[in-house]
């Protein structure tokens, strides 16, 4: 796996504080760069602090990369009821100072590692047409694209899409 910046460290699990850091870059980030309102910042902290809530370190796992003790990047895999054996890779954030160092892909690195062992055959994920970076990043590690439609959420129209990985030997991607 690609190592960390100079001064960052990768850190596996809860911490006191996370919840908010998480929910603040997130909040932050998509409401300056796509005009989401209060409700996308709402839904981020309800399901984050249900996810923490329940997390089981055998079916879920929480990284966040930290650089002069701020928060660079996160991202989690929830391994709780998906309709569908597998995980959903959620809360992938890299905050526009830290990103182009790599930290994205070693944060996915490690979560797909983490389901790997875990032994989830599939990984999942919701993101929405326009974020062309976290796209190609998904798509550089097998990721693909399996359904889209458009809603209206977050006081946006957006086309919401799915991505699949599937780590099961054998298997294949529902969209193929």
């Amino acid at each position: 796996m690609r190592s960390l910046p100079p001064g960052g460290s990768l850190l596996s699990g809860y911490r006191p504080g996370v919840i908010g850091e998480i929910t603040q870059a997130h909040a932050t980030y998509y409401h300056e760069n796509w005009a989401l309102d209060a409700s996308f910042e709402i839904q981020v902290a309800t399901e984050l602090s249900d996810f923490v809530r329940f997390f089981d370190p055998t079916r879920d796992g929480l990284w966040v990369g930290r650089m002069g003790g701020r928060l660079a990047g996160s991202v989690a895999i929830d391994g709780r009821g998906s309709p569908d054996p597998g995980a959903r890779l959620r809360w992938l954030i890299v905050p526009p100072e830290f990103q182009g160092m790599g930290l994205g892909r070693r944060l996915v690195e490690e979560a797909l590692a983490f389901c790997a062992k875990a032994g989830h055959p599939r990984v999942f994920l919701w993101t929405f047409q326009g974020l062309d970076a976290a796209r190609a990043l998904y798509e550089s590690v097998g990721f693909r694209l399996c359904r889209e439609h458009t809603v209206v959420q977050w006081g946006q129209t957006l086309r919401e899409q799915l991505f699949e990985l599937d780590l099961a030997p054998g298997r294949t991607s529902r969209g193929s």
